[in-house]
């Protein structure tokens, strides 16, 4: 049967960029820029995006491409005869369906809130009741249950038509509708009071945050967000490398997903930075600004029922475009390698995913006692992907790419330069080879070492 492709190279670099572009960049890339002086950590982010981000992404397209085929078929196809490459492809897989299992109920509690905004929840109470809002909604499994499997319906619904029909067509909207709604997010919070002292910490650098933060932290904080915002190393993104042309190279690819991620980045700061000042919220309040400090901004708002309402519908939009994008990874391997149609691989997928986003939700509320590794459950599963999986799955990635005991250099060079655009040189072979591993190896290093002490 002959694979599926994209209809454009708009609707792979949307589709793409939806996978990439998550909770991560709207939710945790505001408050820890917060946390970490502003400005400057946005400047040193920008700058590992792109000796750290752009190749790494690079890699795991190439994969895709150079194979034609999902995270396991590819090893397998692209490794050397006898080598066992392709047993890290179902760590990936785990890693996907890890990701799903938490990241199903997070996205739940953004259409929930969309819903609570649209319906007129928050009108006429206190805004000191903005706390209880999110609390109730943490202890009520029922209604976590219902919208975390919303959240896991219309991602599979969306998968089962297919990669044109299914992925393309309604991530393309989907996306647009999403730049659409950030840009008149931003716009509004640029017109509020206080936007002015907003723009100046989040834009301008501050050398003195050195001094209160430490130079080291801020690095290893924009490192660690210039790494994760982009999902790599559980084949997320390689699976659509499989369904792309060979039209353009793989880096050009890489930079202009990247610089989309990277945009409504930096807009989810100029929509939450001039609103937090604005209304005197401590921009580095932590996970709870979303939930918690935020409804609290709109409650104050002129009209804050219709913007707290698009933020949300935007927030739901961004949360959706990951889910729909790492649903097609288990679908297509199942496809690969048990000869599923898929229908029938959808459904499964649909089912096994929502039972087993059950303990996460549960761990809010019936489960509360019960922790991993010393955290609840959310935690402790983002903690497996996150700290663990992604940044060991791109160091077999980079490993495979370039020494000759895997895929080798000369070839994913020679695939990654298929196309007009940019092209990567012979010589970026000793930064590929000896400082790529570095950084990831710092990352994989500061994230474990916290739990183990």
């Amino acid at each position: 049967m002959e694979r599926e492709s994209f209809q454009s190279r708009m609707g792979f670099i949307l589709v793409s960029a939806g996978c990439a572009i998550g909770i991560g960049n709207v939710w945790k890339f505001p408050y820890i820029a917060g946390q970490n002086g502003g400005g400057l950590f946005v400047l040193i982010y920008l700058v590992f995006l792109a000796i750290m981000g752009i190749p790494i992404l690079t890699m795991e397209l190439a994969l895709g491409r150079g194979s034609g085929l999902s995270i396991v078929k590819a090893y397998k196809k692209l490794e050397k005869k006898g080598s066992k490459w392709h047993i890290h492809g179902w760590f990936c897989l785990a890693g996907c369906y890890l990701l799903m299992m938490f990241y199903t109920t997070v996205s739940g509690w953004m259409i929930d809130y969309a819903w609570k905004f649209a319906v007129g929840e928050f009108d006429g109470i206190a805004v000191e009741q903005a706390d209880a809002v999110f609390g109730n909604m943490l202890a009520n499994p029922w209604e976590m249950l219902i919208f975390m499997g919303i959240t896991v319906l219309l991602g599979f619904l969306v998968c089962f038509g297919g990669v044109k029909n299914g992925l393309e067509r309604v991530s393309k909207w989907m996306m647009l509708a999403l730049l659409a709604l950030i840009i008149v997010l931003a716009v509004n919070s640029m017109f509020l009071s206080g936007a002015g002292e907003g723009l100046k910490f989040y834009l301008m650098p501050d050398f003195g945050s050195i001094g209160k933060v430490g130079l080291m932290n801020i690095v290893s904080a924009a490192m660690s967000q210039a790494f994760f915002t982009l999902s790599l190393g559980i084949g997320s993104m390689q699976i659509f490398g499989s369904y792309m042309s060979r039209d353009n190279t793989l880096t050009s690819e890489a930079v202009r997903i990247t610089a989309l991620d990277t945009f409504v980045a930096i807009m989810s700061g100029l929509i939450i930075f001039p609103a937090c000042f604005s209304f005197n919220i401590a921009p580095a309040e932590g996970p709870s600004l979303i939930f918690v400090a935020l409804p609290k901004i709109f409650m104050n708002m002129p009209l804050g029922r219709l913007w707290g309402s698009l933020f949300f519908i935007f927030m739901s939009f961004a949360s959706l475009s990951t889910v729909i994008a790492v649903f097609e990874n288990p679908i297509s391997a199942c496809i690969d390698n048990f000869g599923w149609s898929r229908k029938k691989s959808t459904i499964l997928n649909c089912a096994f995913i929502f039972v087993m986003s059950l303990p996460c939700l549960l761990g809010f509320n019936v489960w509360s006692g019960v922790t991993i590794f010393g955290m609840d459950i959310l935690s402790a599963e983002d903690f497996l992907v996150s700290n663990l999986l992604l940044p060991v799955g791109a160091l077999v990635y980079l490993m495979f790419c370039t020494f000759k005991f895997g895929w080798g250099f000369k070839n994913f060079r020679a695939e990654a330069n298929t196309g007009k655009g940019i092209k990567i040189g012979k010589g970026l072979i000793y930064y590929f080879k000896f400082v790529l591993p570095i950084l990831i190896l710092f990352i994989l290093i500061s994230g474990l070492i916290p739990k183990a002490q």
